[in-house]
């Protein structure tokens, strides 16, 4: 379990949407310079990523819903519901702990930055279980989900 240091932040993104699809910016100007990995990854329903904590590098996430965010932070365990069509970022401080589940019937955009570069041979990585896999559900961690 990780040392509950410090607090995620969680900001609702303002999404564009038209008969194309949507839009949405997922860092402002302020957090970009920092950001030193980027990943996107695909959920699909019913599946769970992340269930782990970085000791190094701030994460900051990007959740387009349905879904659901479980953090550890400050001794205690909350969940934050993204709606359907909505966009939230999170921001996850070194030791804290997070989670993501598609809870939703088609697949779960997630965007992430991190202000540490991927390293597979060190990866900054601490598994840390928040949300356990449905049936049939993968909560296996990849390369860093």
């Amino acid at each position: 379990m990780a040392d509950p240091l410090g607090v995620a932040t969680v900001e609702d993104i303002t999404v564009h949407a038209d008969a194309r699809a949507v839009v949405f910016e997922p860092l402002d100007d302020a957090l970009l310079p920092r950001q030193r990995n980027v990943h996107v990854v695909t959920t699909e329903p019913g599946a769970v990523r992340g269930n782990h904590y970085h000791e190094r590098g701030t994460e900051v996430a990007v959740v387009v819903g349905p879904g659901r965010v479980r953090v550890r932070e400050a001794g205690a365990v909350r969940d934050v519901l993204v709606p359907a069509g909505c966009a939230y970022r999170f921001t996850f401080p070194p030791r804290v702990s997070h989670a993501f589940e598609n809870t939703g019937q088609a697949p779960m955009l997630l965007v992430a930055f991190n202000t540490s570069v991927f390293d597979r041979a060190t990866p900054d990585v601490v598994r840390d279980e928040l949300i356990a896999a449905a049936p049939g559900g993968a909560s296996t961690p990849t390369r860093r989900d």
